[in-house]
């Protein structure tokens, strides 16, 4: 029987162990999710996140809240982003074509890429928009069969701050898409903070940006 764990590296605190049995062993109800919010600590949160060795954690949020940013400073092992795919073919593509003609090509790759990096087996971190619900529905299965878990990580700030982010790096969605963003961001925080995890989720981190500067370390245990 495979042991699960989520817990803070450097922290006393740590999530509660969950135990999983493939569904064909025991029909027994699984433990009740775990949600851990690291937000307004002014900056006093743990420095690292640590996994089972065959999780896979999702980290979401609003465009430009700074996930992309956050997975490269802090993941170990493998990291899975969409926004590197999109940079990959920003570079090969000529400057007169409109990301929205190639975006399809784009989005196939990134899910090519995560389908790949599940098949290897162990502990993935996948950059999330969190408008695709399926996707997290799609995660949650390949955890289950490769007797892991599925987390969140939820990046918490406000439009100010993730427009704000778009500036920064120079890339902005249309209002459009980044009002779709918001209303999905903002339904799931809301059901997370009331305990109400996504389907398959066996736990959820909130961050707020503090938090997300002060994270160093998301790894897999071996």
């Amino acid at each position: 029987m495979n042991r699960i764990t989520a817990y803070v590296a450097g922290s006393a605190a740590a999530l509660p162990e969950q135990t999983a049995a493939p569904a064909v062993e025991t029909r027994a109800p699984r433990p009740a999710p775990v949600v851990r919010d690291l937000r307004e600590r002014s900056g006093h949160s743990p420095h690292g996140l640590v996994f089972g060795p065959h999780d896979l954690v999702v980290v979401t949020g609003l465009p430009g809240s700074g996930k992309s940013t956050l997975m490269r400073r802090a993941v170990r092992g493998v990291g899975v982003d969409s926004q590197d795919t999109r940079d990959r073919w920003d570079d090969r593509a000529p400057r007169f074509l409109p990301y929205a003609v190639y975006r399809p090509l784009v989005r196939l790759a990134h899910y090519a890429g995560l389908r790949r990096a599940l098949r290897a087996g162990g502990g993935v971190v996948v950059h999330d928009c969190g408008t695709q619900a399926w996707v997290r529905d799609w995660l949650a299965r390949a955890a289950r069969r490769r007797g892991g878990a599925l987390h969140l990580l939820l990046l918490d700030v406000t439009p100010s701050a993730a427009l704000a982010g778009q500036r920064d790096r120079g890339r902005a969605v249309s209002r459009y898409a980044f009002l779709r963003h918001r209303r999905a961001a903002a339904r799931l925080l809301r059901a997370v903070e009331r305990g109400e995890l996504p389907r398959g989720c066996a736990s959820a981190v909130l961050l707020d940006r503090d938090a997300a500067d002060v994270l160093r370390r998301i790894d897999f245990t071996p």
